[in-house]
């Protein structure tokens, strides 16, 4: 498992836009006790509104690692970084990133690293010696977030879920299965880099063994719909077992993300599968409900799509962003 040390100083590094700042904005979203201050490269005045400081500040505060905030195309990082990372290291800070290029590919932060008894993290390396799956029944309680597709709030319905838990009294965790989602919850497995032959056992292990009464609401990836992606769906839900599942899906969204020429399923297909696929490791499986992203919709038009779909499939349906008692009836269907 990946632990990460917290509290975290957010780099924005040069972005000027909060569409390359989803890991800050995700981190500050729900996970405010653990941002301490924003961080950015010279002459950038770009915020996500925290406090501006510097590394050596940063650490004064409390900090104890800084944490890549961006994601630029291509998940590259670029030289201009470099004097802030380094300096963020010689400061006492450790480094997390979630980008593709590894952090102690550059020798510069490798030698920095190693000169200050600092670590970096790269948080889309799995942990070493994951087991295959073993399809045997777990105690306790599990909930998975499912979708039509990819990128339509899989994560932040998983969030806010487990937060709803938690307020009704209930022991709960977040099962984090992304980069966001790891540095938000502070530990998880990143899915989609773990061996294909593992993914089942990798989320077993994510998932171990709890109270009868425990819940662990786990991060959904992908989408089994997804022409290059269902693999690691589908090996999440063998291994999660989840007893529920929230099936997730973007209001106006017809076909799959970044491949016009497939169609998105009808949220009938979508559950029927799930159900089909996912009792193969737990016979129990249901589906409590729907979690519809109206992001593109006034709050007026949300509600009355959430109503007119909720009565059309007979079950609850909210964005869980909006909340309200939409989202109400949801929770209390996961809950059951």
């Amino acid at each position: 498992m990946i632990e990460l040390p917290a509290p975290y100083l957010l780099f924005l590094g040069d972005s000027a836009s909060s569409a390359y700042a989803k890991t800050a904005l995700g981190l500050k979203d729900w996970a405010p006790e653990k941002c301490v201050a924003e961080h950015a490269s010279a002459g950038n005045d770009f915020s996500i509104g925290l406090p501006r400081l510097n590394p050596a500040e940063a650490f004064a505060r409390g900090a104890r690692s800084m944490v890549i905030g961006v994601a630029n195309i291509g998940g590259g990082i670029p030289a201009s970084w470099m004097p802030d990372l380094v300096a963020a290291l010689e400061a006492g800070l450790d480094l997390v990133s979630g980008m593709h290029t590894s952090l102690s590919a550059f020798p510069e932060l490798a030698e920095a690293a190693e000169r200050n008894g600092r670590r970096l993290f790269d948080v889309r390396v799995p942990p070493a010696g994951l087991p295959v799956g073993t399809g045997r029944k777990r105690t306790g309680k599990r909930l998975l977030t499912v979708g039509t597709d990819c990128a339509l709030g899989k994560k932040y319905t998983a969030l806010a879920l487990a937060q709803a838990f938690r307020a009704r009294g209930h022991d709960t965790d977040f099962r984090a299965t992304g980069q966001t989602g790891i540095m938000i919850a502070g530990g998880g497995i990143p899915m989609d880099a773990v061996i294909s032959d593992f993914e089942a056992g990798a989320a077993e292990m994510l998932s171990p063994d709890a109270s009868p009464d425990h819940w662990d609401v786990i991060e959904g990836q992908g989408s089994l719909f997804h022409p290059a992606y269902a693999g690691v769906s589908l090996g999440l839900l063998h291994g999660s077992q989840p007893d529920v599942i929230v099936l997730c899906h973007a209001v106006g969204r017809t076909t799959v993300a970044g491949y016009p020429d497939f169609p998105t399923p009808t949220i009938e297909e979508a559950i029927a599968l799930h159900l089909q696929l996912g009792s193969r490791t737990n016979p129990a499986i249901r589906c409590a409900g729907i979690a519809l992203n109206t992001v593109s919709l006034t709050p007026e038009e949300a509600q009355r799509v959430l109503d007119a779909e909720s009565a059309r499939l007979n079950l609850p349906v909210a964005d869980p962003i909006r909340g309200g008692d939409s989202f109400a009836r949801l929770v209390d269907a996961c809950l059951g």
